[in-house]
């Protein structure tokens, strides 16, 4: 089957709106680097456009009807937005799905150590990462601090002009030979990715000495150079040792989405996995008004560690969050709530891998993603024999060609990469075991899980277009 360019399908006015959409993208990728500051651009974002808290709908006991809009924000991390449709909820939703954390470094619960002349803190890598990828690169630390008393302290270092920035150090070349003849999973061990924070010890300043009226040398203290960190911390952020008990703070790679290419038909950036899909999945379903079926998007915290966890998909937040939804839109009953998400279909929005020719041999180019290609759709996903897979069914995807052909949205079919070499998963299977038609689909990315991955402009604008025709669908299967 012939790959169709999306660029080559745009009009004039079509490549101005992609380069909107992409500028707006680049501003909440700038802004949503950790899975709070992404609730929080969310939040503001969608309170715009006329979203209440269900918190506050269900403090007011207010009735929902067709046309209202709910949210649900779980531990700052996680999301659940409604758009009450005019047919009943228990004939299903339609659903967008996608995650708002990445691969990064975690800061360890006692992490603040000198060795050396440095000043490290000790991290903890998060998600599937080429450990070597993350040495030598300016870092930012971002997060929050919760305090004994409850006061929360925001922390974002590395992003401002005059912020300084932080690192993990590498061997000089001059002397890895025995590094070089390692294999790529230990040529940076999970333990060495800690990064370097400070280097100034502070001196205790010696006495005079009166027969000479001439100043002495001072000296260092004992582990001066942390007990300098220590005093800046306490300085600029109110913050001691003992509250990195109860902090969150993440490593990411430092500095803002770029146009990449002279076209600037891409964006270089942290985090397109899976943000990528994230924003424009909420996009959709503001753009969309007075859908026939219940319009839902769900974008959680912890898919790259398996959606465990409260904030993950495998919590129970989001049947929570539906239950109360319905009850205030008085349609809920145990058989109407089970009927409302065995009806529902869902997109399982994240991304796949984009056909690389420098590294062609690890696809199946015949069913591979083509940056520029269009929004993608995976059948299957899973490992090898499609081990922990969601297989969607033929019906769907009939279903699915017709409302995007409809719409005129450009999209391709993919696999994440030959069979045998490997595999992945998304939230597609956990949503699958209430019964309700699931496929994954997305924006495929180049150096998927690096500090710095690329996206196309047209891919990331055909997923929202997509996602907006499928919100708008009115089957019933």
């Amino acid at each position: 089957m012939e790959h169709k360019n999306t660029w080559l399908l745009y009009d004039e006015n079509q490549v101005k709106e992609a380069e909107k959409f992409a500028e707006d993208y680049k501003e909440f990728l700038d802004n949503g680097k950790t899975e709070r500051e992404c609730i929080d651009e969310i939040v503001t974002e969608i309170e715009k456009e006329g979203y209440v808290e269900l918190e506050a709908a269900i403090a007011e006991n207010r009735t929902l009807k067709a046309g209202d809009k709910v949210y649900h924000v779980h531990m700052n991390k996680s999301i659940a937005m409604f758009q009450i449709g005019k047919q009943p909820m228990e004939a299903g939703m339609n659903i967008l799905g996608a995650h708002i954390d990445s691969p990064r470094l975690d800061v360890k619960q006692n992490p603040l150590y000198e060795d050396g002349g440095f000043a490290y803190l000790d991290t903890h890598y998060y998600g599937g990462v080429k450990k070597y990828q993350w040495v030598t690169l300016p870092l930012a630390i971002h997060g929050v601090v919760v305090k004994k008393d409850g006061t929360t302290v925001e922390l974002n270092i590395g992003e401002g002009e005059d912020d300084p920035v932080f690192f993990v150090s590498d061997l000089l070349i001059h002397l890895a030979s025995e590094q070089l003849e390692k294999k790529a999973a230990k040529v940076i061990e999970g333990e060495a990715l800690d990064i370097i924070v400070g280097n100034r010890p502070i001196v205790i300043e010696a006495e005079k000495e009166d027969d000479k009226k001439e100043d002495v040398p001072g000296k260092a203290a004992k582990d001066a150079i942390t007990k300098g960190i220590l005093g800046i911390l306490k300085e600029q952020y109110d913050m001691e040792e003992e509250d990195f008990i109860s902090a969150e703070l993440e490593i990411v790679p430092a500095g803002k989405a770029r146009d990449a290419g002279f076209d600037r038909s891409m964006i270089l950036a942290y985090g397109h996995d899976d943000r990528v899909c994230a924003y424009p999945s909420m996009k959709a379903i503001l753009e969309v008004e007075e859908p026939e079926k219940t319009a839902c998007c769900i974008l959680v915290d912890k898919e790259e560690i398996g959606s465990v966890g409260a904030t993950g998909m495998q919590s129970k937040f989001f049947e929570n969050a539906l239950v109360e939804v319905m009850s205030l839109a008085g349609q809920y009953s145990e058989l109407a709530y089970r009927r409302c998400l065995s009806n529902s279909c869902m997109l399982s929005s994240d991304v796949s891998s984009a056909f690389d020719p420098t590294y062609a041999s690890s696809f199946d180019k015949k069913n591979v993603a083509f940056l520029g290609g269009g929004m993608v759709f995976n059948k299957f996903t899973g490992a090898r024999g499609k081990s922990g897979s969601n297989d969607a069914n033929a019906e769907y995807l009939a279903y699915l060609r017709g409302i995007l052909d409809e719409a005129k949205v450009n999209f391709q079919t993919a696999e994440l990469g030959k069979v045998d070499l490997g595999g992945g998963g998304t939230i597609a299977y956990i949503l699958a075991l209430y019964g309700m038609n699931v496929i994954d689909s997305g924006v495929p990315v180049l150096n998927m899980h690096a500090p710095w991955e690329a996206i196309s402009k047209a891919d990331l604008y055909e997923a929202k277009r997509g996602y907006v025709a499928f919100l708008q669908g009115e089957k019933n299967f």
